[in-house]
């Protein structure tokens, strides 16, 4: 396995039969209240961040070797989208939940703008929906919380 396989796979986690965008988001979500619980929601903004741009350029990779545009087995799209989403919520279980459903809900039937944001080409195209599912997701998190209907969970 290449250097931008094992990235864009998640090590080969994205292989899963069933779910793999899922998996791969479950498997975030904990990476993301672990960072949250070490440098709070800043660290889990910079870790989307990175998985973006990391993410971004092995997806290219990827994609190129593989010879589809947007591999089903690249997930680390949903690594950089759903720390996105739990860089809105605070560290809160049924918060993080939320983040979870809203991001993968958004992400599955990509509603605009994330559709549009999807037929962007290469690496940026397969980046970009989760992207914007995610901010999108936190988004509603936040509109949720100013408004005082989720928060205190």
């Amino acid at each position: 396995m290449s250097f931008a396989a094992t990235i864009a796979t998640l090590g080969g986690l994205g292989r899963v039969r069933k779910a793999p965008g899922t998996v791969a988001s479950v498997v975030t979500l904990m990476a993301a209240w672990l960072l949250a619980g070490i440098g709070g929601q800043a660290l889990v903004l910079l870790a989307s961040i990175g998985a973006m741009a990391v993410g971004g350029w092995a997806s290219e990779h990827y994609a190129r070797e593989c010879g589809v545009a947007d591999p089903p087995d690249c997930v680390i799209d949903e690594v950089a989208g759903q720390f996105l989403a739990c860089a809105f919520a605070p560290r809160e279980l049924l918060a993080y939940a939320l983040a979870f459903l809203l991001f993968r809900v958004l992400d599955i039937f990509k509603p605009w703008p994330i559709g549009a944001a999807e037929r962007l080409h290469g690496g940026v195209g397969i980046v970009a929906d989760d992207m914007v599912a995610g901010l999108l997701a936190g988004f509603v998190i936040v509109l949720l919380a100013q408004a005082g209907v989720a928060w205190p969970f």
